[in-house]
């Protein structure tokens, strides 16, 4: 064969070999655009979620009674009108063995009533259930089952129990990637014919920023919180890199809230919800709202607060400026809208001012600046720049709207 002929063949093997890769690609892209369209279509997580979860304030120590007694309270709050609407059970709930079968089955002791008359119970109130599993052989507890390998049984399971949220999280699995793992119960729940929020609990690891949002609607971007203002501020920094990940449908998530719990001050719990919410993060209660105080009910409840995470343009807010301590949040909302917050990370009194410029919008262009802690206006014709003095670990949080 010459020259001429080998390499017309060699053109045409790799061109072949271009149209075979091509057309996986194509397929493995229509198949995730499909997943995709799936996980909007359902209509689950189109905002942050919001609701309550058991593990920050209770661990372990959680039972049906305190369940039913905490979804009375979202209600008799207001909390839940407010839009917490997920009662989400973390670890422990179920038996250290399952049954014959092989399903998990609900802990006689703590849950003797069984989980699908709890979920009865949280949806006739208007609520919604979570529940929580693990990509491993045992969850984080080690006192029940996780679901690696039983990723369709289990999704089955919860489906048939009327489960509406799952936190799946990462502890003793079988070393192999998280991708991996989590796409399974990503598919298998695909299968259970339920749209039932699934909340990706990786640590951040394996920055499933990047990749998380394939398969699921949240994203754990850190470690686990604790009550303390070291904790909160670590992990605000942390998330901050991800947010043009986040979007409709899929969310960076910071990890459960704290406010409440009694580790921080009032000014500090105002902060931690101040940046949860302009990062669009899952707005999850962590403290016993039974016996919640006023003021905790009152940051809790701030629908002003509230109304800027739940935003339907979705764009997580990132930090803007930070020196000694005082930062400029800011990002877009709808109708035009910016939310800023001015935050206070040092021990003293201090002056922090943003500029038009800095948010993008003109020097001249009035403004109406809404503060979203006051409930008032600062101004209906503001230009140029905005100051505030803010308090130690505290904030100010303005929602600015040109005309």
């Amino acid at each position: 064969m010459g020259w001429r002929n080998r390499n017309s063949l060699l053109f045409f093997l790799v061109l072949f070999f271009v149209h075979v890769i091509d057309a996986m690609n194509f397929r493995n892209n229509t198949h995730q655009a499909e997943y995709n369209q799936f996980l909007l279509a359902n209509g689950v997580a189109r905002t942050p979620p919001m609701g309550w979860n058991s593990w920050n304030h209770f661990q372990c120590n959680i039972n049906e009674s305190t369940v039913k007694t905490i979804v009375d309270a979202l209600v008799s709050t207001g909390l839940a009108a407010v839009g917490y609407k997920y009662v989400n059970l973390d670890d422990c709930w179920a038996e250290k063995n399952r049954d014959t079968r092989g399903n998990l089955r609900a802990k006689s002791s703590t849950f003797p009533s069984g989980i699908k008359t709890l979920a009865d119970y949280v949806h006739a109130r208007g609520l919604k259930l979570g529940i929580y599993s693990d990509a491993g052989y045992m969850t984080c507890s080690m006192t029940m089952p996780g679901s690696l390998g039983h990723e369709e049984q289990d999704a089955r399971t919860f489906a048939e129990w009327g489960v509406d949220y799952l936190k799946y999280d990462n502890c003793y699995n079988d070393g192999s990637k998280p991708q991996k793992r989590y796409a399974r119960m990503s598919y298998a729940l695909q299968k259970v014919g339920r749209p039932i929020l699934y909340s990706l609990c990786e640590w951040g690891q394996e920055n499933p920023a990047k990749w998380a949002g394939l398969y699921g609607n949240t994203w754990r971007t850190t470690g686990d919180i604790n009550d303390t203002w070291a904790s909160i501020t670590s992990i605000a920094d942390q998330n901050n890199i991800w947010g043009r990940y986040a979007g409709p449908g899929k969310w960076n998530d910071p990890d459960m809230l704290e406010v409440g719990n009694g580790g921080m001050s009032l000014e500090e719990y105002r902060s931690h919800f101040s940046i949860w919410a302009v990062m669009k993060a899952p707005l999850l209660i962590g403290c016993d709202v039974r016996s919640a105080s006023k003021e905790t009910l009152q940051i809790l409840g701030n629908k002003e607060v509230i109304n800027v995470n739940q935003d339907p343009m979705g764009v997580q807010a990132r930090k803007l400026r930070s020196k000694d301590g005082l930062e400029v949040w800011a990002g877009p909302l709808s109708r035009k809208r910016v939310v800023v917050v001015l935050w206070n990370r040092g021990r003293s009194v201090a002056p922090i001012s943003v500029t038009w410029r800095d948010i993008g919008l003109s020097p001249y262009k009035p403004v109406v600046v809404r503060d979203l802690w006051a409930h008032s206006f600062v101004s209906r014709n503001k230009r140029f720049r905005l100051t505030a003095n803010v308090a130690p670990h505290g904030c100010k949080m303005y929602a600015l709207s040109p005309y």
